[in-house]
């Protein structure tokens, strides 16, 4: 009998002895969560490094290199190849595996017939072209290292005027680097990166310090990113580029042009950060979902004309972050298609200096909002049209009788709080907000007006020549 006046005493020691334990293990996961998050963080810096700083040397020597690369057998090399071809020659590749790297020191021509491979070993770069006037067509880039710091690229460019047409590029950590590489033709090749989460992937195309080259008409899946870093008067042309993070990523790049690509499922479209007096026309942007994602994004950017895009199905259509940063450089934004986003246009803040004319606004979520509480009413707005304008056209001059005006009630909730975002479709949230109108108990607050807007559909809005639906075959 005495033991069991005892036995609540036990039991709560084991109680604590159990929670304890549990306590430990939860430390202990959670300690695992973080050590494996914050190693994807470091990864993921070290991804971003090259982004922001030129490549420095690669540290290991050629010979340790070449001690490490592993290739198929029966893998001939590639370097005595070129050797062998005299200046403005021609090196023809017949099918088969030939063995990196190569290096192209003087004008010449290599091609290849279907079949012919050059593969990297898996270590380091492929291909540098350090002359003017090279011409590398027909071949297919396999293999390369996948080391960001010393960008491991199928081609590495580091010449003028060549021309690089109708290649693969598989298995790459990068493809096409250029550094200080300029007036350049990269036309027509298919571009994929190594399988890695995409901010490991590696870039379908790197400009560094590099103006007047000509990307046009090449296919790229599953890279990171496009990037044009403090380079001008690039041309991007015809490309399509699916399942990456940046479709095309312009960074202190001006006076740039980007036309008729085709962005579709990507993290973002079109990023313009830094970037002054860049044209954006004919290009179609789909899909560009998750919590970040964004059909063209602004940061300090300024003197960008924006037209005849068709900004389809998109997280948001368009981001601006104090844009324009120039007060004398406004953005124009003409005969865009805004269809089917998230919310059409989001303003982080209540800026200035960008016109929006002759845009097409249809099926959006929300036309527009305003972080932080303010309004986009310092911009122009004149001759749009907005599915949800519920004006007459008595004259029937093609424009409403009254000013299409968006307030916020209700709404301002998830424009206001983010994390009420969530909540922003809920049929709660819609009954609360018809009752705000209904009944307000406080002032709405007017986000824009557009004292012209259109009662017919913009006819000229999108891309210009093609319909959309061929665009995506």
């Amino acid at each position: 009998m005495p033991a069991l006046p005892r036995l609540p005493g036990w039991a709560k020691g084991g109680a604590l002895v159990l929670s304890g334990l549990a306590v430990a293990a939860l430390v202990a996961v959670g300690f695992g969560k973080i050590a494996v998050t914050f190693g994807v963080y470091d990864l993921t810096r070290d991804a971003g490094f090259a982004d922001h700083h030129p490549p420095p040397p690669d540290p290991r020597s050629e010979a340790e290199l070449e001690s490490l690369r592993r290739f198929p057998r029966g893998a001939t090399a590639l370097q005595p190849l070129i050797d062998a071809t005299p200046t403005g020659g021609v090196l023809h590749l017949a099918p088969g595996i030939y063995a990196a790297p190569g290096i192209v020191g003087r004008p010449l021509r290599i091609e290849g017939e279907p079949g012919a491979v050059i593969d990297g070993g898996g270590v380091g770069s492929i291909m540098t072209v350090a002359a003017d006037d090279v011409q590398v067509i027909g071949l297919t880039f396999r293999n390369s290292g996948e080391r960001h710091e010393s960008t491991d690229s199928a081609l590495r460019l580091r010449g003028k005027h060549g021309i690089f047409r109708d290649n693969v590029i598989e298995d790459c950590l990068f493809g096409f680097e250029l550094k200080q590489s300029d007036m350049n033709i990269i036309r027509r090749n298919r571009i994929s990166s190594k399988d890695l989460p995409e901010a490991l992937r590696g870039d379908a195309v790197r400009v560094w310090y590099s103006n007047g080259n000509r990307i046009e008409d090449n296919d790229i899946v599953r890279t990171r990113d496009t990037v044009v870093w403090y380079s001008k008067e690039n041309t991007i042309d015809g490309n399509r580029i699916r399942d990456s993070r940046y479709g095309v990523h312009l960074m202190y790049a001006h006076q740039n042009n980007l036309r008729r690509n085709v962005l579709v499922a990507n993290t973002v479209g079109v990023f313009l950060m830094y970037a002054n007096d860049n044209v954006l026309a004919d290009n179609v942007i789909h899909y560009s979902q998750g919590p970040s994602g964004i059909g063209i994004g602004f940061k300090e950017s300024s003197g960008a004309r924006i037209e005849h895009n068709d900004v389809f199905a998109n997280a948001r259509g368009l981001f601006m972050d104090a844009s324009p940063y120039d007060p004398d450089s406004p953005n124009l934004f003409a005969a865009n298609r805004f269809a089917y986003n998230g919310v059409a246009i989001a303003f982080h803040s209540g800026w200035e200096g960008n016109t929006f004319k002759d845009n097409a606004f249809l099926g959006n979520h929300a036309q527009a909002m305003v972080a932080g509480g303010g309004s986009a009413q310092r911009n122009v707005w004149a001759g749009n049209f907005w599915d949800s304008y519920d004006g007459f056209d008595r004259n029937h001059d093609g424009v409403g009788d009254t000013p299409y005006r968006i307030w916020t009630w209700a709404d301002r909730l998830w424009m206001d709080v983010p994390d009420a975002q969530f909540f922003r479709a809920a049929p709660s949230l819609e009954m609360i907000d018809l009752v705000e109108r209904l009944g307000s108990l406080m002032e709405p607050r007017l986000v824009l007006s557009d004292p012209l807007p259109r009662v017919g559909a913009v006819a000229a809005a999108g891309p210009r020549g093609v319909a959309v639906r061929e665009v995506l075959q």
